[in-house]
């Protein structure tokens, strides 16, 4: 699939490299079934400088089944010990929620999309015009899905955690051009370590999928890692986002607090604009600064005809004389005029050079 990076927009919005970052805050399960907590993720969001918020459409049933069996209850890590369904009975958004949700974001002129994980999801989404969709990382895989999602015509964004560059092919093809792609390179690490971040990979990706729009879905904490990525290409950034990790909740450990997204979008914003374009010579803020360079000045007076030599003229500030480089062609010519120590030296200063000099 060949497109523009500047053809890939959400709600209007364009996204690529001549825009500012696309900032999505992630509430994942992070309302703690409480709907009021949920719309105030919503307003927090808004208020901190996202894009974006972005819901999970899921319930425990559609996402897996209620068994303890192998591989049904996690090991390790911040969920280590729960089954699969009681982690998702917790974490899901209630369907009855979406609409509320949806109502809340739009009345503030804040996007709002979701993830959905099966085609019942979609459906959902698809009744409340969501504007785009994202596919998680785990279900990355699930080509029969991504090929649900493309045939909308939405923008899909696909996290690539967990997936060799092969797998991320197979869902490139799957979305097969029906759709506006952008792929978010993610470590589905929680949290993931600076050190497995890898940023590097977004520009491969860039390289490996030819107008592909890329991103960053991160899970470290802090903001460093989102600043590094956009340096580094990234055009989306998705991070999770909480009112205070005291409170709890499922991805509340990875989570930024409205006052840290704040500070990421901030910094985000700036070190974008910072990147410019590859140009030379004088900026806007330097002007006047070259009359401040080094220049040749006559650092002792000179009579008339007097041989100039290195304790006549020197190289230093302001630079209102001629360039330093031209010094090795004037010691050594005669002065066409008596010349004061603090003058600016100047062709015209200089008698004709004779035969030989």
């Amino acid at each position: 699939m060949i497109q523009s990076p500047n053809e890939f927009a959400i709600d209007g919005r364009p996204i690529g490299p001549d825009h500012p970052p696309y900032l999505i805050a992630e509430m994942s399960g992070n309302h703690n079934g409480d709907l009021n907590r949920a719309l105030a993720l919503i307003d927090a969001a808004k208020a901190a400088g996202a894009d974006a918020v972005k819901l999970q459409t899921y319930t425990a049933d559609t996402i897996t089944i209620d068994h303890d069996g192998p591989g049904f209850r996690l090991e390790g890590g911040l969920w280590g010990g729960r089954t699969l369904h009681d982690l998702y009975r917790e974490a899901h958004t209630p369907w009855e929620w979406h609409e509320p949700l949806f109502a809340r974001a739009r009345s503030l002129e804040l996007t709002i999309f979701s993830s959905p994980f099966d085609t019942t999801a979609i459906e959902l989404l698809e009744g409340l015009n969501a504007p785009a969709f994202k596919i998680a990382s785990y279900e990355m895989i699930d080509l029969p899905l991504i090929r649900r999602a493309a045939r909308s015509g939405k923008p899909l964004i696909v996290s690539t955690g967990l997936a060799t560059l092969g797998e991320i092919a197979e869902a490139v093809e799957a979305v097969g051009g029906a759709a506006p792609l952008a792929l978010l390179h993610c470590v589905s690490g929680y949290p993931t370590p600076p050190e497995d971040c890898n940023l590097r990979t977004i520009p491969h990706l860039a390289a490996a999928f030819p107008g592909v729009t890329t991103g960053l879905s991160d899970h470290s904490e802090g903001i460093a890692i989102p600043v590094a990525a956009m340096a580094m290409g990234a055009t989306i950034i998705e991070k999770h986002f909480t009112l205070a990790r005291a409170d709890g909740g499922v991805d509340s450990a990875f989570s930024l607090e409205p006052h840290e997204f704040k500070a990421m979008a901030d910094a985000v914003r700036t070190a974008w604009a910072a990147m410019g374009r590859v140009e030379y010579g004088v900026k806007p803020s330097e002007v006047g600064g070259r009359d401040y360079r080094r220049s040749l000045y006559v650092v002792a007076d000179v009579a008339a005809g007097e041989v100039l030599t290195a304790h006549h003229v020197r190289s230093i500030r302001p630079g209102f004389g001629l360039s330093p480089k031209h010094l090795p062609e004037i010691v050594g010519r005669r002065a066409a005029r008596a010349l004061r120590r603090g003058m600016p030296l100047r062709w015209d200063l200089l008698a004709p050079a004779e035969d030989g000099e």
